[in-house]
């Protein structure tokens, strides 16, 4: 079976155009489309269905562009496993982060991981944590930072570091005269939370369970500078990561932040992996290096 056909499927199956595919391919349409259909003889089953302005896959399709991905996968992981064990710090590392913790972690990690692998290259991909697992098994990514739980069991991880949660408050609100809060303070309380997806929504959630609070339903804020914003325009309240509120990061004129009283609120930041990948030591140096944080930055 021709691995390259399996490509071209797979990429038809992204895009559901031939000639987008091509070029995405680097390909003639024609050589593609070739290609995709020597495939079909050969299993003697049809895997797209051509209209003039619709393509799409057949059922058996689906399935074996599932079963291709992970094939490509593995053959992926051969030539890994021979780049890493002539050099395993040497090539490009295809490392996963999701918005409410990249910008704010990476620029106190950057320079130790360049200065302790200097022939490394990072290939930084932002995404929402639900898609970095899938990329992570389907092996688009080697391995991301993700907040446990993780709940995939091919998955090997690293635990990082313990990030607390503050509270955000618009100045003029009762909790910004107190010097610290209560899970119990926000009893009855409405939070501004991100929209659906977002793992930060997810962990601000629990916190709600625990306090008897609730989400602002007429509000989902798209990222973290959007729930900034809002705090700042007196619109509510809302929890954020420590990181997402030190230095480098601007502070935000009308906000008050608040640490809550022990036991703090947090989320527990993992390196993780496919089991099956061969970089499971380098994994662990890498960890090393994200674990080396100054010794505030965490400190709520």
């Amino acid at each position: 079976m021709n691995l390259r056909a399996l490509k071209y499927l797979i990429k038809l199956a992204e895009l559901q155009h031939f000639s987008r595919a091509a070029d995405a391919c680097y390909v003639s349409q024609p050589t593609l489309s070739t290609q995709i259909r020597k495939l079909e003889e050969e299993l003697g089953v049809q895997l797209v269905e051509r209209a003039p302005r619709n393509v799409q896959l057949t059922p058996v399709g689906k399935d074996v562009v599932a079963r291709a991905r992970h094939v490509l996968r593995d053959v992926e992981q051969i030539y890994s496993v021979a780049r890493r064990s002539r050099d395993p710090e040497t090539g490009t590392l295809r490392l996963g982060l999701f918005p409410t913790l990249a910008p704010y972690l990476l620029p106190h990690v950057m320079p130790g991981i360049r200065q302790r692998f200097p022939r490394l290259r990072l290939e930084l991909a932002e995404e929402k944590t639900a898609d970095l697992l899938n990329k992570i098994d389907d092996g688009e990514l080697d391995a991301g930072l993700i907040a446990l739980p993780v709940g995939h069991d091919n998955l090997e991880h690293e635990v990082l570091f313990e990030e607390p949660f503050v509270m955000a408050l618009p100045q003029n609100h009762p909790l910004a005269s107190k010097d610290s809060i209560d899970v119990g303070d926000l009893d009855g309380a409405e939070l501004l939370l991100l929209e659906d997806g977002h793992c930060l929504r997810d962990q601000a959630l629990e916190v709600c369970a625990m306090a008897n609070a609730r989400e602002r339903l007429d509000f989902h804020a798209t990222s973290m500078e959007t729930l900034r914003q809002m705090v700042a325009a007196d619109v509510g309240v809302t929890l954020m990561p420590v990181m997402a509120v030190r230095p480098p990061i601007a502070q935000t004129q009308g906000i008050e932040l608040r640490s809550f009283a022990k036991p703090a609120p947090h989320r527990t930041i993992a390196l993780v992996w496919r089991r099956t990948s061969p970089l499971g030591e380098l994994m662990r140096e890498l960890a090393t290096c994200f674990r080396a944080l100054p010794d505030d930055l965490l400190a709520a």
